[in-house]
């Protein structure tokens, strides 16, 4: 890529690790500061995705309305959309609500699990989607690193692979649950 690349992360339906691991890189995230300025994340406070990046890594599954609109605006504006972990590739631990209805969700989680102020909000929290889909589904998907999540060491090497113009070869360097 040329000059400086713009580089997004982008947070869904997660738990946060694959950012944690993302800033568990330590000192070599200034090797990643001199090819790429960091544009948008949830590490920053940018609030308005920018109109063109070269580089998204994406944690989490697709799971309520402000997950499907974000991811696809994000899509539309780049050039190169990484599913990280295996949130983003499978949906993991957001899929396991796939087999219940969506009421019966809430109900459990506001009303049968609540001791007070017992309520579904609905001005607070994005309207749920009938199924918590990986991110492939919603969207096509340039690169996929699977694990839970994966290790400072591959998100290092998949962004110096990717912001060098390469394709990242990850076969033996994560799994999933790794």
């Amino acid at each position: 890529m040329s000059a400086k690349a713009k580089l997004a992360t982008v947070w869904l339906d997660g738990c946060s690790g694959c950012h944690m691991s993302l800033l568990d890189i330590d000192e070599r995230i200034l090797a990643v500061a001199e090819q790429a300025d960091l544009v948008y994340s949830p590490l920053v406070d940018l609030k308005v995705f920018p109109e063109m990046v070269d580089v998204t890594l994406v944690e989490g599954a697709v799971s309520n309305e402000e997950d499907y609109a974000k991811i696809k605006k994000v899509r539309a504006r780049t050039k190169i959309l990484v599913a990280l972990g295996d949130c983003a590739v499978t949906t993991n631990v957001p899929g396991m609500r796939n087999p219940f209805k969506v009421e019966d969700i809430l109900n459990r989680a506001y009303l049968e699990n609540a001791a007070t102020n017992q309520h579904i909000p609905v001005a607070v929290i994005p309207p749920l989607r009938q199924t918590s889909l990986p991110v492939h589904q919603v969207v096509d998907v340039d690169v996929f690193v699977p694990g839970c999540p994966p290790s400072a060491d591959t998100i290092f090497y998949v962004l110096t692979e990717l912001l060098a113009g390469r394709t990242p070869d990850l076969l033996g360097k994560t799994r999933f649950g790794i």
